[in-house]
């Protein structure tokens, strides 16, 4: 067990000089081999430091996927200082609670963001400085504004702080799909082994081109795309957001070998109209979860291999199918090395095989797991009950060690006695071919409790009613776990990272254009 893996900024300089011309980064149309990114590293590092930026400090980022975003976190690592990327969909006082909890001092923010973060620092954020990504057409009377070109062309090299395995990297606030968001704080250990473990699990290579069209605000870009890379000396690919139309024109342009998935995006490119050239695209593996019951067909069709893992932004992921091993239909996998991961009841105590508790993760080695919720005590100790870090998410476990994922704590719902998981009522409304995708919730009874609802998004182009809908799911689900409301709609509402928002359907409820079985309309 390694004590001291120094920053991502110590990779890239060791790669700097052994492949300094091999791409580390592309983003868009911009690319920095290990070279360039190291250089840049180096100027900005010296550019924070002439600015004030001190160890232990944090610097905000309100960012696009961009290799500014990248340069910057390095930079903070070199220095000693940590980086709080923020959701960039944020405004007002979302906004300003993500950046009082991350206590940034400073931030770095792309110029379309800069008129929403005047409006929370004129309201009493804590900030004393912006460098500004573009240009800063509006002005902050109350705060100095400069150029991140500044930063970039320094002609200074700052020194490297002396840094520990268990100082705060990054700031990675958690998804709040089905809630308020929480800030993971995650060591320079956390980013090194997390990203060790996902090469040595997935079998990547220094050749490999990482591919992530998910933001770096989110673990899946940061610590699992970016991250592994630098850790092999590989490339990491990046988009601004994941589109469905040129996702296999970005691999192929790219040239990605590797790239993941998240909530509905494979579904969504599963939905697409067949093309001949399908499976002309240079990706073998692709990661993620959920897996779908078609995933088979997938692979066929687009010639890559799929994986499931299990993984939080808080404790990275800890449950891995191998490639090229035989495929346990369901499983998101079973615990590595340095991971204890159990099923327990409400009590704490581990469930038999083939039962349903909540999935629990035991750290084997410091550092691989958060250190806390930046600014919430509570839910840190609530989270760490009896020495267990509680995820809210529940599964069962076959007698091999695999997991079998049954769903998020908070997507049960519980009707007339009966606990029905939203995540089956999901997979099977899923498999209908006029559906895209849809979301099941539980909302208030008038008998206490729940009832199902589930809001629907269609294919382009498909028809589909209620009572027709609904027919369906009375021949291939339980009488229980029948919808009692349905509700269609354009599209979902999402997460940044293609989760449904749940909480903003469950918000927004039972409405006027909402069926009622019951009613019969």
């Amino acid at each position: 067990m390694t004590r001291d893996v120094g920053t991502l900024s110590d990779l890239v300089d060791g790669y700097s000089r052994t492949r300094p011309d091999h791409p580390a980064l592309r983003v868009e149309d911009a690319t920095l081999t290990y070279g360039r990114l190291a250089a840049q590293v180096r100027s900005v590092a010296a550019g924070f430091v002439e600015n004030g930026v001190r160890a232990g400090q944090t610097v905000a980022f309100v960012l696009p996927n961009c290799v500014e975003f990248v340069v910057a976190w390095l930079a903070l690592g070199r220095i000693g200082a940590v980086a709080a990327p923020v959701n960039t969909a944020l405004l007002g006082d979302g906004l300003r609670t993500v950046l009082r909890t991350s206590r940034a001092e400073v931030a770095v923010v792309d110029e379309r963001f800069l008129p929403a973060m005047k409006e929370v620092v004129s309201e009493g954020a804590d900030l004393r400085m912006i460098f500004v990504r573009g240009r800063a057409e509006t002005g902050i009377d109350t705060i100095p504004i400069r150029s991140w070109n500044d930063l970039a062309t320094h002609p200074g090299s700052a020194p490297r702080s002396t840094t520990g395995p268990g100082d705060p990297s990054i700031l990675l606030f958690t998804s709040g799909s089905t809630g308020r968001s929480k800030a993971c704080v995650l060591s320079h250990r956390y980013v090194h082994r997390q990203a060790e473990i996902f090469t040595d699990q997935l079998g990547l290579t220094a050749e490999d081109v990482l591919f992530c069209p998910f933001p770096l605000f989110h673990a899946d870009a940061a610590i699992f795309t970016v991250a592994p890379a630098f850790a092999l000396g590989a490339t990491a690919a990046l988009v601004e957001r994941f589109s469905v139309r040129r996702f296999w024109e970005q691999v192929r342009h790219y040239q990605a070998t590797v790239f993941d998935y998240m909530g509905a995006t494979l579904t969504m490119l599963y939905k697409q109209r067949p093309a001949p050239d399908d499976a002309d695209n240079p990706a073998r593996l692709g990661w993620g979860v959920p897996l779908p019951g078609w995933a088979g067909e997938f692979e066929r069709r687009f010639g890559v291999e799929l994986v499931e893992v299990y993984g939080l932004s808080d404790t990275g992921i800890v449950l891995y199918n191998r490639p090229g091993e035989p495929r346990r239909p369901g499983s998101c996998g079973r615990p590595v090395h340095p991971f204890d991961v159990r099923v327990l009841d409400p009590d704490g105590f581990e469930v038999p095989g083939g039962e349903v508790g909540e999935i629990c993760i035991r750290p084997l080695e410091p550092h691989v797991i958060l250190s806390e919720y930046a600014g919430m005590p509570e839910a840190t100790v609530q989270a760490w009950r009896d020495l267990w870090f509680h995820t809210g998410d529940l599964a069962h476990r076959d007698e091999e060690g695999f997991f079998y994922f049954a769903g998020r704590g908070a997507d049960v719902i519980r009707r007339r006695g009966e606990n029905i998981s939203a995540l089956e009522i999901e997979a099977v409304i899923g498999e209908h071919p006029a559906v895209l995708e849809v979301a099941a919730f539980g909302v208030p009874s008038e008998l206490t409790e729940e009832e199902v609802m589930i809001t629907v998004a269609l294919r382009a182009g498909a028809r589909l009613d209620a009572e027709t809908l609904l027919a369906y799911c009375r021949e291939r689900l339980p009488r229980h776990m029948v919808p009692r409301y349905v509700e269609f709609t354009g599209v979902l509402p999402k997460t940044p990272t293609e989760k449904v928002a749940k909480h903003a359907l469950k918000s927004r409820g039972v409405g006027g254009s909402t069926f009622d079985r019951e009613a019969g309309g």
